[in-house]
């Protein structure tokens, strides 16, 4: 079955520190002289070496050459896949700085058994790497939505200051209104009152003169003014 091999991370001068073998053969040597013949210079470049049914895949980043070697059917995306997470764990756990003086193999049983797990699990489970390309492309179209509403806002003049003030004022706006509709709401309840005070007065003053009326009337004339004889 096709799959990762070989993996190996190696020092500027050469000095291989890491690496981890799945299988026999003399594939680490094979690695090594591929990587003293084809030597990449600069930082993050990567280099695909085909010979004898095989690829050597080299990563380099921050001064340090990654190598996996795999089966030539299982393609390339998968071994930079690892290599480049190889490479994130590598600078993640601060091996950089502690492999600068170290002898050849001297982190094979620290670093050996991380090159192991992800070989094993790329070889195990290759389509997680299509999996993982998928949502990485999925987050970059989300980033390129958001770039392109950027550009039309700017497109338009409307500055993120613009908009920022234009939002103040609306909340301003909001408030005002909420501050004259409780003041109109007060002036509304007070001109209520009035009214109902002035219905009740007027039918207490009405009831008022029925009551003497009535009085009146039932006690004679006494209501009457009396005229002088």
């Amino acid at each position: 079955m096709p799959g990762l091999e070989y993996a190996a991370v190696i020092r500027k001068d050469g000095t291989m520190v890491a690496e981890h073998k799945h299988g026999g053969g003399n594939v680490g040597e094979v690695a090594a002289q591929a990587a003293q013949q084809h030597a990449l210079p600069s930082n993050d470049t990567r280099l695909t070496v085909t010979a004898d049914g095989h690829t050597f895949n080299f990563l380099r980043q921050d001064g340090w050459l990654f190598c996996v070697v795999a089966d030539e059917a299982f393609g390339r995306q998968v071994p930079f896949a690892f290599l480049d997470r190889a490479a994130q764990a590598w600078a993640g756990d601060g091996y950089p700085k502690r492999a600068e003086k170290g002898a050849a193999h001297s982190f094979d049983r620290a670093f050996g058994p991380r090159l192991r797990e992800y070989m094993e699990h790329l070889n195990a489970h290759p389509e997680s790497v299509d999996r993982l390309k998928a949502v990485q492309q999925k987050v970059e179209g989300v980033k390129l939505v958001m770039l392109e509403n950027v550009d039309k806002v700017l497109v338009r003049g409307e500055k993120l200051q613009a908009l920022a003030d234009k939002t103040e004022e609306l909340q301003n706006a909001a408030h005002q209104f909420r501050a004259q509709g409780r003041q109109l709401r007060k002036t509304m309840w007070w001109d209520n009152v009035k009214v109902k005070v002035a219905i009740f007065g007027s039918l207490f003053l009405i009831l008022a003169v029925v009551i003497i009326v009535l009085a009146c009337l039932a006690g004679g004339n006494r209501c009457t003014p009396k005229h002088a004889q």
